[in-house]
């Protein structure tokens, strides 16, 4: 299995960053794609941005331009770095690995980290 940990949320005032990173360990060697999820209440979890292990990465549109996913696969690990925040982009923010162990593909998720953007 591979296991998540998640940090570098926080509070921040409009039109500033964030970085957020997120720490795997476990069966490291099986992982895919690693990537960003959100969630905010009433609303189901969304994808963010994720990046494959070829280093392709995918954003969702309304952070294109503003976010951008890094990889290093050395340290298991993913970074999100967040500029030019928006009081809309206040949500619980997970990171995701999928992988494939015994030929099946499977997912894991972190415990989630506030970002919190005031107007």
């Amino acid at each position: 299995q591979v296991q998540l940990v998640e940090s570098g949320g926080g509070l921040v005032q409009a039109g500033g960053s964030l970085r957020l990173s997120c720490a795997a360990s476990g069966s490291v060697f099986s992982i895919n794609t690693m990537g960003w999820y959100r969630r905010t209440p009433g609303k189901q979890r969304e994808l963010v941005a994720d990046i494959n292990n070829g280093g392709i990465t995918n954003y969702a549109d309304s952070v294109k331009g503003r976010f951008t996913i890094s990889r290093d696969n050395a340290k298991n690990a993913v970074y999100l770095q967040m500029n030019n925040l928006k009081p809309e982009d206040t949500a619980v923010y997970y990171c995701n690995a999928n992988f494939v162990i015994d030929y099946i593909l499977r997912f894991s998720w972190g415990q989630g980290t506030q970002v919190t953007v005031s107007s």
